[in-house]
């Protein structure tokens, strides 16, 4: 039986569309104050709104966790308002797609910056809180949790650097995982095959027509999928730790 996530705080970062909006208006479902962390402050405040209608606890706090310092303010803002930190869904990610002769490397960069680097960044400056909830908490564990992709797990032409930027988020988290699993932190991996979210749009029109023709014609999954997902992980009982999950739309075949 999912336990209710009551008296708990929940940290989400990409919060402003997609997966990390979805996963947010969940775990505000299941009783958790949720704070919400995007660059688009007028969304976050539209998607606070909305949890808050529903009866639950929101707040907003617009950053770029690309830089250290933002990151660590979002962690220490989140523990001033909420007195602790029981969940971190790093969520926030870019893809962009294309070969790796002749490519635009300030797009490696950004892909780097947010997809390992925020990540990084957040996890260091949330585990001194994690650990310290995980002490005192009467659900006996806390969770990060690191949305990767299928990309994290196979390779493909056109994909290269956002690849390594995926397997980098799997290794992490084992990495993680193996550290801190002993105190009670569970760290978990999620790798979603193709969702329809945003995550195509920063892409060149022709890299993104030649890069996801492969995918035309598949059901796509839906951001709320990969929330359930998310809530299922974070509300078993303590001494059951999902570690990874792969999820696929079923006509994916690769």
């Amino acid at each position: 039986m999912a336990e209710r996530l009551d008296g708990t705080v929940a940290l989400v970062t990409g919060a402003s569309s997609g997966i990390g909006e979805a996963a947010a208006r969940q775990l505000a479902e299941l009783g958790a104050e949720v704070v919400v962390v995007a660059r688009r402050k007028e969304r976050l405040e539209k998607l606070a709104a909305d949890i808050k209608a529903a009866g639950g606890k929101a707040h907003v706090i617009a950053a770029d966790i690309r830089r250290q310092k933002e990151a660590i303010s979002v962690v220490e803002q989140t523990v001033k308002f909420c007195g602790r930190l029981d969940t971190l869904v790093n969520n926030a990610g870019v893809m962009l797609l294309g070969n790796i002769q002749d490519a635009d490397t300030a797009e490696w960069e950004e892909m780097i910056d947010i997809n390992l680097k925020a990540l990084l960044y957040m996890s260091h400056a949330a585990l001194p809180h994690l650990l310290k909830a995980a002490e005192n908490s009467p659900r006996k564990v806390v969770d990060l949790i690191n949305i990767s992709s299928v990309a994290g797990r196979r390779a493909r032409v056109g994909a290269g650097v956002y690849n390594a930027t995926k397997f980098g988020v799997v290794a992490i988290t084992e990495s993680l995982r193996q550290e801190v699993t002993s105190r009670h932190v569970r760290v978990s991996v999620v790798e979603p095959g193709v969702v329809a979210t945003e995550l195509t749009t920063r892409m060149k029109p022709e890299v993104a027509e030649k890069n996801m023709k492969p995918f035309a014609g598949i059901t796509e999954l839906q951001p709320e999928d990969i929330a359930d997902i998310i809530s299922f992980i974070v509300t078993r009982p303590w001494r059951s730790a999902i570690n990874e999950v792969l999820v696929r739309p079923t006509e994916q075949a690769f």
